[in-house]
């Protein structure tokens, strides 16, 4: 006679399986993904280049003519750039979700990406035709401190406002004030500087170079290494902050840590797109219940991976769907984005 322990250990072993295969499927669905969207990125646009001219130029890694140039200057740039910037700002939002222990919360609805277009805005005004040292390392830097700025008052609100509206209502309220400091401050540009900052402030990744990847890819590496190594803090403090205490992390330490990885994230996407709206929110609760798991070191790879194909496939309608007119690309992130939102609170709304 099998004794109760027997099926216990049968059922979890049951359980585990489920939960791999789901693991499995989840990140195979997500690579296939990657993998035709970067392809439909590559090949498709106002000049048509076959799949089969993409890869002998990829494989030859150069060559001469239009398409070589079109495929090596412009679109594997542009496609990289999308995929790097959108796995940025999905764990961006993780991360801040995990910090407020709030789904809504997103470096776009909290003003956080206002924060950074405000200080990017005041670089591009007042240095970036005056100085030869303005870079992308320095956009970036006026991104993280505009970022921190308005984190800080999220933070002072967030002792104030207990609920999740309230401070929704806080973080929009201080994202219209780093917009009308920002619009302040256009009023004495120039012609020049307020034609190019109107055209990133709406955000777009067109215009990408390999510089550009360069430095993002280093910068959000970097970072995303660094948030694997708070995984197991993460999944602790995911349980409450006292349960993370007595399983030795250092709360303070562990909370700035978040801020500040969170806010490099959404600084770099600032600092070479735009802003860009509801990706933070919208992807992670999406991967959330795809893995049905919270656990960070299955969510932080999958939510970076579904983000990056995310503002991929929303770019390649961006650039597509009323071609050769482009669209912005937070409107097409706003389109799908706002909906998912709005599911989140009314689904929160009736669980209560």
């Amino acid at each position: 006679m099998c004794s109760p322990d027997f099926f216990k250990g049968e059922t979890m072993e049951k359980e585990n399986f489920r939960r791999r295969s789901r693991y499995i499927l989840v990140f195979g669905v997500l690579a296939a993904a990657f993998c035709v969207v970067t392809v439909l990125n590559i090949n498709t646009g106002n000049v048509h280049i076959s799949i089969a001219e993409i890869c002998k130029i990829l494989i030859r890694r150069g060559g001469e003519g239009t398409e070589a140039n079109i495929i090596w200057k412009i679109r594997l740039p542009r496609v990289l750039m999308a995929a790097i910037l959108g796995g940025a700002l999905s764990l961006s939002g993780f991360l801040l979700q995990t910090f407020f222990s709030n789904p809504i919360a997103g470096p776009f609805v909290l003003g956080i990406s206002s924060g950074a277009k405000m200080m990017v805005a005041l670089v591009m005004i007042f240095f970036l035709e005056r100085y030869a040292f303005v870079s992308s390392y320095t956009l970036i830097i006026a991104a993280f401190a505009g970022a921190l700025i308005s984190t800080g008052f999220i933070l002072l609100l967030s002792r104030k406002m207990t609920h999740m509206a309230t401070l929704l209502v806080g973080g929009i309220m201080i994202g219209y004030i780093c917009s009308a400091i920002t619009d302040f401050v256009v009023t004495f540009a120039e012609d020049s500087d307020i034609v190019n900052l109107h055209g990133w402030s709406q955000g777009s990744f067109s215009g990408m170079s390999w510089s550009n990847v360069e430095v993002a890819a280093t910068v959000i590496g970097v970072t995303v290494v660094l948030t694997f190594f708070l995984s197991k803090p993460i999944g602790a403090y995911q349980l409450g902050e006292a349960y993370a205490q007595s399983m030795g992390v250092n709360i303070r330490f562990f909370r700035v840590a978040l801020i500040l990885l969170s806010s490099v994230l959404s600084a770099s996407v600032t600092a070479f797109a735009g802003p860009i709206s509801f990706v933070g929110i919208a992807v992670p609760y999406l991967i959330k219940h795809a893995l049905q798991t919270s656990k960070p070191l299955v969510v932080i790879p999958g939510t970076f991976i579904a983000g990056a194909v995310f503002c991929m496939i929303c770019d390649l309608i961006a650039r597509m769907a009323f071609a050769p007119m482009e669209l912005n690309i937070s409107t097409v992130t706003s389109i799908f984005g706002a909906p998912i939102v709005i599911f989140m609170m009314v689904h929160g709304q009736k669980g209560r």
